[in-house]
């Protein structure tokens, strides 16, 4: 028997359609069992990447790592081990920057099982309460908050643990009209969109929930569907679970992301997730096989989503019976995918994430100068950049 060992991240989205099409595999694969043990999302965005390629043959990652993978070959570049049809395949049917996402320098890192960015969620039976519509603009969200927190009760929420506060930052510069790590190779953003952005989180966290500094997505959620204390988020990683009939008490209903004034809904930083293969894998051609078939068209809008996941192929994001299913969730928030916000991937960019998420979490949390702020964030960025720089020779793309 061969036997593959593999790390996702604990939550149903995360789990039970790798459960699921590991055991379908076996099926139409008898000798192969393939087994998925979980870690938590915290351990998703910042743990080294190469102690889990040590340990597992295959690694549930997210596109920022890649950087790492290609300085230190702790996975396998999938355009040596699958067929250029198969990967030119996938990436016509990629979700906006998904695919193109776990490329880096000359390489395809790990195939998209998984796409997610920033967008709105909402419940419409508490908004209607308040007789108000889905926020389309900075200055309405500040408006549903601040009517809200006179209620005493319902509230809007953001997500802002350290790499949350991070995670919002980038998408309030990037909706705003500059992305970061755009303007040139030494800050991350101009000062005047980088102290915009800090103002609105100084202006939103007095009147939204008080438990924002301490929560991630799944937790706005969780709240948002359990109870009615949260009617609406303006910026979170979107999870099609909670759109589905029966998966909480309170179904949430997802949108595309406010901006600073209107209009198209850019720059929301883009998530997911993708499947590598270790570099110590003993059968590196029969994991990057099941990873081909769990990327798959056909597998992403039937089993994948059925038991649980969210499809990372646009075919899925199509499909009537996968929208059908999950209240639209997938048209609804597709042009915020399609125009999602792709971060650095450099050798040394988790550190900075890390640290970074860290020194805002600081300032919302017990405040501070704002310019002092987005120094010390230019600061870590070059000693991170410099170092890799000097180590390991790649570039930021």
């Amino acid at each position: 028997m061969i036997r593959l060992l593999g790390t996702t991240w604990n939550h149903t989205r995360g789990y039970a359609p790798l459960a699921a099409t590991a055991n379908a595999y076996h099926v139409d694969h008898p000798a192969v069992d393939i087994q998925w043990e979980r870690r938590s999302l915290q351990d998703l965005a910042d743990f080294p990447i190469e102690t889990l390629a040590e340990n597992y043959d295959l690694v549930v990652i997210d596109h920022p790592s890649v950087g790492a993978a290609a300085a230190s070959r702790c996975f396998l570049p999938l355009d040596e081990l699958l067929p250029v049809e198969s990967l030119s395949t996938l990436a016509k049917q990629s979700v906006g920057k998904s695919h193109s996402s776990y490329n880096y320098d000359g390489h395809q890192w790990a195939l998209v099982i998984d796409a997610a960015s920033h967008v709105s969620a909402y419940r419409p039976d508490l908004l209607q309460r308040f007789g108000v519509a889905v926020p389309q603009t900075w200055a309405e969200v500040l408006a549903l908050a601040k009517e809200m927190h006179r209620s005493g009760h319902t509230t809007v929420a953001v997500p802002l643990i350290p790499v949350d506060c991070l995670m919002c930052f980038y998408t309030l510069c990037a909706s705003s009209g500059e992305d970061p790590f755009s303007k040139d190779k030494r800050s991350i953003v101009g000062r005047g969109t980088g102290l915009r952005a800090l103002d609105f989180f100084r202006e939103i966290l007095p009147i939204s929930h008080p438990q924002c500094l301490y929560w991630n997505p799944v937790n706005v959620l969780d709240r948002m569907s359990s109870t009615d204390d949260v009617a609406y988020c303006p910026w979170l990683f979107g999870y099609s679970n909670y759109a589905r009939q029966a998966y909480a008490a309170f179904r949430c209903h997802f949108t595309n992301i406010p901006t600073l004034e209107g209009g198209a809904p850019r720059g929301a930083i883009l998530g997911g997730t993708g499947l590598a293969v270790s570099s110590r894998c003993a059968y590196p051609d029969i994991a990057a096989d099941y990873a081909l078939y769990v990327a798959s068209a056909e597998c992403q809008r039937t089993l994948y989503f059925e038991s649980g996941g969210q499809p990372g192929n646009i075919e899925a994001w199509y499909d009537p019976g996968v929208n059908q299913a999950s209240d639209n969730f997938f048209l609804a928030t597709l042009d915020t995918l399609t125009h999602a916000y792709l971060r650095p991937r450099y050798a040394g960019y988790i550190h900075f994430q890390t640290q970074a998420g860290l020194i805002l979490h600081e300032f919302l949390k017990n405040g501070g100068n704002p310019v002092g702020v987005l120094e010390a964030l230019d600061s870590l960025y070059l000693l991170t950049l410099d170092s890799t720089l000097s180590s390991k020779g790649t570039r930021v793309e």
